[in-house]
């Protein structure tokens, strides 16, 4: 039987700022799941949180939220009415439940999710090398994309008989036609076709190393490729963690840093001077910023590809109350609103969220 949990929702007053840089008003900021710290207006009283090192969250249509959980082993349901409903994984680590129902199905370091809006839950299976389907129509869960194995082949061919090398992120296109895939090890971004389930790769050729501006980008190295996201114009991001920068593959195949020197540091201003240090995943606004989960410096970043800058908009005190980050790593724009996956408080949080964010 399904555990479902009653969760009591902080809510507090979202003010819908004019813009989020150095300066201006920050955003109020409510806990979604888990609780404010004590240095942030919380009671050290406050019931532990019921999630275990989330790391990822996506929304379906009707505005449920999922999460992954990375030490957790499992995968939830937060609905509107504030209920936590465990959906698929037993806490265990382990590869096993392929076609039966997904609450007993086991998994082993979950790095996110990708939900389609009529429900379908496709999940980064990251130390199995996988991607696993949970369906909605019966709950019943599926391998789609890898063997289990560690390892580089198949493309071209089924994606189910491919092998992939440490899955770190998965991601859906605007069309929810291609599921892209940064394949950590192998050091490429790869795409399946959902509908014919084939696989190839797009970015990468498996040599590590910066990738040269312009360069064709299946011809290029990678540092270390640990997220992928896509814009409305169908160019995609990658974010490298001990590259420390934001790489661009445009339409035409060409790769460039957008962000980031390549060393680590803290700094905001001009995107390709600015520093990052070890970003772990992003997201794409409906304007086309990308937003940034900034792991060691505890920060969420803003690159603007319009004004080519990077800015700070929420961590080391920004955000009302002074939100105090730790290990941020999911972000996810849904509805108005930037909810940011706090693992190392175990908690979700949001903000309010205009696109622009003039």
């Amino acid at each position: 039987m399904r555990r479902v949990i009653r969760i009591a929702l902080i809510f507090w007053l979202l003010a819908a700022t004019a813009g989020m840089c150095a300066g201006e008003e920050p955003s109020k900021v409510s806990v979604v799941v888990g609780n404010f710290l004590p240095g942030e207006g919380g009671s050290p009283g406050d019931q532990a949180s019921p999630l275990k090192m989330p790391f990822g969250v996506d929304f379906d249509r009707a505005g449920n939220m999922f999460i992954a959980e990375l030490e957790g082993g499992r995968v939830h349901r937060l609905d509107a009415a504030g209920d936590l409903t465990t959906l698929a994984g037993d806490g265990e680590k382990g590869y096993r439940g392929d076609g039966s129902a997904a609450g007993g199905a086991r998994f082993n370091g979950m790095h996110n999710v990708a939900v389609t809006p009529e429900g379908d839950i496709y999940v980064a299976d990251s130390w199995n090398h996988c991607i696993r389907k949970i369906a909605k129509s019966d709950g019943v869960i599926t391998t789609i994309a890898g063997t289990g194995e560690a390892g580089f082949s198949g493309d071209g061919g089924p994606a189910k008989q491919a092998t992939f090398n440490y899955v770190m992120c998965i991601t859906l296109d605007h069309t929810n036609e291609k599921l892209y895939v940064a394949d950590l090890k192998n050091l490429r971004i790869r795409v399946v076709t959902l509908e014919t389930g084939l696989v190839h790769t797009v970015a990468g050729n498996g040599e590590k190393g910066a990738p040269t501006n312009g360069a064709l980008a299946t011809d290029s190295p990678f540092v270390d490729p640990r997220a992928v996201a896509v814009d409305s114009k169908n160019r995609v991001y990658v974010l490298e963690r001990s590259g420390h920068s934001l790489r661009l593959v445009d339409r035409d195949g060409t790769i460039r840093t957008v962000a980031g020197t390549g060393t680590r540091g803290n700094r905001d201003g001009p995107a390709l001077q600015a520093e990052l240090d070890s970003p772990k995943h992003l997201c794409v606004d409906d304007e086309d910023n990308v937003i940034i989960a900034d792991e060691r410096n505890a920060l969420i970043r803003k690159y603007d590809p319009q004004k080519r800058t990077l800015t700070t908009i929420l961590g080391q005190g920004r955000g009302t109350p002074a939100v105090q980050l730790s290990k941020p790593h999911g972000v996810c724009i849904e509805k108005g609103l930037l909810y940011v996956v706090d693992t190392g408080h175990d908690r979700i949080l949001s903000l309010a969220w205009k696109s622009a964010t003039r």
